[in-house]
């Protein structure tokens, strides 16, 4: 199952990360364990973007979790804390749009100084929600999904057409009532379109 955590602002300092913003989706958790994973989580996110060189983005993985960071050259980041299977371009698309918005509502003078809850963006919990669903979020994940069913139906189809020129093959050498030259013209016939076959 696709799951997306949290997802992170941070300002990266010269001595540690302080999280500007952050919005986490622990609904699968237990209730008494939820404080202490998101504990977890806001720790994993700081160690990690502190550890992480500026211009970077890597992916580490954390125990069951996928910890997806960003630090760009202002030393703005974004971390993303997801499953396994959360596609990891699809993470840091995310990342990017997210550190783009930040950038633009809140200056840069508040990120090193201004506590998490006097930082006036609050659209970090609605684009959680959003990219729960890479396909929805996402519309180059999309598309390959759909590129993907397509190449599937195409093979189920290349498929069907091979087995039945087969079962063809085997009627015509089966067949006692065809003249012989009939079956001459058959296997000609084959040879001259076998350019055209996918094998």
């Amino acid at each position: 199952m696709v799951k997306l955590f949290a997802a992170c602002v941070l300002h990266k300092g010269p001595d540690n990360a302080k999280i500007l913003k952050a919005a986490y989706d622990l609904q699968q958790f237990g209730f008494f364990q939820r404080g202490s994973v998101q504990e977890f989580m806001a720790f994993t996110s700081k160690i990690i973007t502190e550890r992480s060189n500026e211009c970077s983005r890597q992916s580490v993985k954390e125990q069951d979790y996928m910890c997806h960071v960003y630090v760009r050259s202002d030393n703005l980041a974004g971390v993303a804390i997801t499953d396994h299977e959360y596609p990891y371009r699809v993470a840091h698309n995310m990342l990017n749009q997210v550190l783009d918005d930040f950038a633009a509502k809140v200056p840069s003078h508040f990120w090193p100084v201004t506590e998490e809850s006097a930082i006036p963006y609050t659209e970090l919990p609605n684009t959680l929600a959003k990219w729960q669903n890479p396909r929805e979020a996402d519309s180059l994940t999309r598309v390959q999904e759909e590129v993907e069913e397509t190449k599937i139906i195409l093979h189920k189809t290349i498929n069907a057409v091979l087995e039945r020129g087969e079962k063809l093959d085997d009627l015509v050498s089966k067949s006692e009532n065809l003249s012989l030259q009939s079956k001459t013209f058959y296997k000609t016939a084959r040879k001259t379109n076998s350019c055209c076959s996918f094998g």
